[in-house]
């Protein structure tokens, strides 16, 4: 879980980088767009500005210049006039004073429109021009050579006036062309100008809806956010919850198995004790055996010597007192073992409670806990048979003293009691010995029993282990939630 959680933390950054990058997409073509429109809209309104600044300046020159070539024409005309019918040399100072003036405002008109030079109108009023200039420095020759007159014929003449007259209407033409051309470029540029306001409302228009849609996604992507974060952190908050519950209940279930642990520590040293105490049992069964013997063989030399009768009937009695008091001992080892057994068959039930609890991990510890009630009731069954056995010893035991004190008596009775005492010395033999057996199997089952529960503490310990591993991964699962709980926290305040 602990992994899980931090890779959706390693993925929530990647997430958040990738919402990121596809917000800043979002936001940036509307933006470029803007940008575009606006720099275009700025350049082609400055563009605009220079252009009737620049038409303005030039409009203004041309009718200048048309005013000022009509204007001297009729200077250079009435100059001429007045110098050949007042024979002052002033006006013909006048006159080619202003003719440059007058051809420089025509080359600078042909220059600012270069299409009226190449006209029709304006190759006839050129060459009416040449023909009035022509005339005008034939009648100013005459003039210089007194011939006034003459001088006033050619600059009133018929021919003088029919250039003039062509003159005029070229000069009124080319006027009408700069002021049409005027019109025209005014005309142009105004078209140009609504062109311009169409296109910039078209476009503003798109930038409008462009920004409005993307407004919208930006809003709605703003608001998914949000409804993200909030999800997070009820899903976090949730998850926090749930994870100090289990917690707490690996913590319970810890404390549970270490306590459990400290149980079969102390059961597997009982079983040890057991086992030991198994083992003396048979060590004493085997000296009960030998002394079962020894009493044999003493019943034996009573009746080939009767003297020795009283003392070996005394020594009998203490030995068969030493005999009650082991078998007592043997009774009670008996009991302690059925009282182990009684314990060891609750504990292998508890055992496969728990196991069964555990599901499918406990189900090795089950078949172990299953093994350990077997080998109790077995002990139990043992430790009954052990007591049955050592009752009728002790009843054996007990007869055999009464035969004692009354061979006390007499000797005759002592034989007598010598040989019943010989055939209950097999008797013992073959019960000490049945005890010796039991004692073995006992020993064998303690010893059987103290390695299966090893094997379960063993078991415990690794289930030890494994809970304080569950609880430790919990905690850092719990540490990975309140992190996602910031996270999310951050991602409400962020949006």
């Amino acid at each position: 879980m602990t992994q899980l959680l931090q890779k959706k933390q390693v993925n929530s950054p990647n997430q958040s980088s990738s919402g990121s990058v596809r917000y800043l997409k979002i936001f940036l073509i509307p933006m470029v767009f803007t940008i575009f429109i606006g720099g275009s809209v700025t350049w082609y309104i400055w563009d605009m500005y220079k252009t009737f600044q620049r038409i303005q300046t030039q409009d203004a020159r041309i009718l200048n210049l048309s005013n000022q070539i009509t204007y001297l024409d009729e200077v250079l005309t009435s100059s001429a006039r007045l110098a050949a019918t007042t024979n002052n040399t002033r006006w013909e100072e006048r006159y080619l004073n202003f003719v440059p003036q007058l051809d420089t405002a025509i080359a600078e008109a042909e220059q600012l429109l270069p299409k009226i030079s190449k006209s029709e109108v304006l190759t006839k009023t050129d060459d009416a021009n040449q023909k009035l200039i022509a005339m005008e420095d034939q009648a100013f020759k005459l003039i210089d050579q007194g011939k006034a007159k003459e001088a006033v014929a050619i600059l009133f003449s018929f021919e003088y006036e029919q250039q003039k007259g062509i003159y005029a209407q070229g000069l009124e033409d080319t006027s009408n062309a700069l002021k049409e051309y005027v019109e025209q470029n005014v005309q142009l540029k105004s078209q140009q100008a609504f062109s311009v306001v169409v296109i910039v409302s078209i476009s503003l228009i798109i930038l409008l809806c462009t920004w409005i849609f993307v407004l919208a996604r930006m809003q709605k992507y703003i608001q998914t956010i949000k409804n993200a974060g909030i999800a997070i952190a009820s899903s976090s908050t949730q998850i926090a919850s749930t994870v100090e519950q289990q917690e707490r209940t690996v913590n319970e279930q810890a404390s549970s198995v270490s306590q459990t642990t400290t149980t079969m520590d102390e059961l597997g040293s009982s079983s040890r004790q057991s086992a030991e105490q198994a083992e003396s049992s048979a060590n004493g069964a085997r000296q009960a055996l030998n002394l079962a013997e020894q009493g044999t063989q003493v019943v034996q030399q009573t009746m080939t010597g009767m003297n020795l009768l009283q003392d070996k009937v005394n020594a009998i009695a203490q030995q068969i007192i030493s005999l009650s008091e082991q078998t007592g001992q043997i009774g009670g080892i008996s009991e302690l073992v059925a009282e182990l057994a009684n314990q060891t068959n609750m504990l292998a039930l508890n055992a496969a409670v728990e196991a069964a609890h555990a599901g499918e991990q406990g189900q090795g510890f089950s078949v172990v806990a299953a093994e350990i009630r077997k080998l109790a009731e077995r002990s139990k069954t043992s430790a009954e048979r052990i007591k049955g056995l050592v009752n009728q010893i002790q009843t054996e035991i007990n007869r055999t003293v009464m035969v004692t004190d009354e061979g006390t008596k007499t000797v005759n009775q002592g034989l007598q009691l010598a040989q019943g005492t010989a055939s209950t010395f097999a008797g013992v033999a073959d019960a000490v010995n049945n005890v010796f057996l039991n004692s073995q199997q006992i020993s064998l089952s303690a010893k059987q029993q103290a390695v299966a529960i090893q094997q379960m503490l063993s078991a415990m310990k690794e289930i030890d282990l494994g809970a304080k591993e569950t609880a430790s991964g919990i905690s850092q699962v719990r540490i990975s939630t309140r992190q996602l709980t910031e996270v999310a926290q951050q991602l409400k305040e962020l949006v």
